[in-house]
C-alpha cells in the first residue's frame, strides 16, 4: 500500500497518461498546496479521483482520537498494515499550529523514562507514511496553516535516516515549509549528526541529553554506551561550525536523579561549551518508569541556577499530559476519555 504522497510531480504524471496535462498540476495543487485528500480535489473529475483514491489507499488507518486542552491538543492513532500503531499529535497555541510525527513504529533506543522506548521498536516508516502524518494535521488544523513539523514522536528520526531527510526536502519544496520550523529530535546519534549538518537543511537540531555524566546517562539513554558525551559533543560541535544553528538541549527533569545541583553543575559546562539552549522538561508519567518528576519549585530553581551561569534555559509548556500525549508518553491511548471511531483511512 503506497501512499500517494511518496511520489514526486514527475512520477504522478505517469500515473496519469492519457490525461490532459494540466490534470497534474490541479492534482499536485490539491494535494500539496491546498492540503486535500484525493476524494476532495474538485478540480479533476470524480471518475479519475476513484482511480487514484484506488490506486493509492491512505497507508494509515485512524484508529483512535483523544483530545485536551479544550481541544488545542488532539493525538490521533494510525493503525499501519502490519497491524502496528503510530502516534501523532497535533497542538494549537496563539501563534503557531504544531504537528510532532513519528518517523519509526515503537523505539529500538530503550531510553528508560520514555513510554515509546519501553514497547520497544515495531519498524521503520516510509516516507508516505510520515507525510500522511502531516497533511493529516494541515487538514485538521484548517483554516489556520500548519506552521511547524517536529519530528518528536515515535522513534529516532536519524536511525531512519534517509526518510527524514527526504521528508523534510518535500515539505521545504512541495508544501512550501520553511526548515527553521522544522525540528528533529535525536538520542545522540553522533555520526548521523555530522551527515546531516552537511545536507544544507537550516532546520532545527533538538538533542535528549538528559543527563551530562556518563555514568547517568548511560542508564538514562543507552546509545550513549555507544556515542558517550564526549563524542556526542564531537557532533554537536561539527554542526555548529557547518550550520550555524544553535542546538537545542533537551532535558526531561527526574526527582533526585538529574535535578540535582551537581546536575547544574555538569550541564551548564557541556551547554555553555557549545552554546547551547537549554529546554527543560517536567518529567511526564510512564507506567513502566516509577520515578517521579522534580517539583515545580525545583523546576524553577534548575531553570534559574543555569541562566545565572549564563546558560539560555527555558521550561517547556507541557501539552497533552492527560491524553499521554506530552514528550516521551507515545505509546498508547490512556488516561483520557477516549472517542473511539470507526476505522477508516487517513
Amino acid at each position: 500500500m503506497t501512499s500517494i504522497y511518496e511520489y514526486s510531480r514527475e512520477e504522478l504524471a505517469s500515473h496519469l497518461e492519457g490525461q490532459p496535462r494540466y490534470r497534474v498540476d490541479q492534482l499536485w495543487r490539491g494535494l500539496w498546496v491546498d492540503g486535500l485528500e484525493v476524494d476532495d480535489i474538485t478540480t479533476i473529475p470524480a471518475s479519475l479521483r476513484t482511480t487514484l483514491r484506488e490506486r493509492f489507499p491512505s497507508p494509515l488507518a485512524l484508529a483512535h482520537e483523544v483530545q485536551s486542552d479544550h481541544g488545542a491538543t488532539r493525538k490521533w492513532v494510525f493503525r499501519l498494515e502490519n497491524a502496528s500503531t503510530i502516534e501523532t499529535v497535533l497542538m494549537r497555541y496563539d501563534s503557531r499550529v504544531t504537528v510532532c510525527v513519528s518517523s519509526q513504529a515503537g523505539c529500538a533506543m530503550g531510553c528508560t523514562f520514555c513510554a515509546t522506548g519501553q514497547a520497544g521498536f515495531s519498524g521503520q516508516l516510509s516516507v508516505g507514511q510520515v507525510l500522511e502524518q502531516v497533511m493529516h494535521a494541515v487538514r485538521a488544523a484548517a483554516p489556520l496553516r500548519l506552521s511547524n513539523v517536529v519530528f518528536m514522536g515515535m522513534g529516532e528520526p536519524l536511525a531512519n535516516y534517509a526518510v527524514t531527510v527526504d521528508v523534510i526536502r518535500r515539505l521545504h519544496d512541495y508544501r512550501g515549509l520553511s526548515a527553521r520550523h522544522l525540528t528533529v529530535s535525536t538520542v545522540g546519534v553522533a555520526p548521523a549528526i555530522e551527515r546531516l549538518a552537511r545536507e544544507g537543511l537550516p532546520l532545527t537540531l533538538a538533542v535528549s541529553l538528559h543527563a551530562a555524566n556518563n555514568e547517568t546517562r548511560n542508564e538514562l539513554v543507552p546509545l550513549n554506551r555507544r556515542y558517550p558525551l564526549e563524542r556526542l559533543h564531537e557532533a554537536c560541535r561539527t554542526w555548529l561550525e557547518v550550520t550555524g544553528r544553535r542546538i537545542s538541549f533537551e532535558w526531561a527533569l527526574i526527582e533526585g536523579v538529574n535535578d540535582t545541583d551537581q546536575a547544574i553543575t555538569e550541564l551548564a559546562r557541556y551547554a555553555h561549551s557549545l552554546g547551547a539552549h537549554v529546554n527543560l522538561i517536567p518529567l511526564n508519567p510512564t507506567p513502566g518508569y516509577l520515578v517521579r518528576g522534580s517539583s515545580a519549585q525545583r523546576v524553577g530553581e534548575f531553570r534559574d541556577a543555569l541562566l545565572g551561569r549564563g546558560v539560555n534555559a527555558t521550561v517547556r509548556n507541557t501539552r497533552g499530559r492527560s491524553i499521554a500525549a506530552a514528550c516521551g508518553q507515545l505509546a498508547t491511548v490512556t488516561n483520557a476519555k477516549r472517542r473511539s471511531i470507526p476505522l477508516r483511512r487517513a
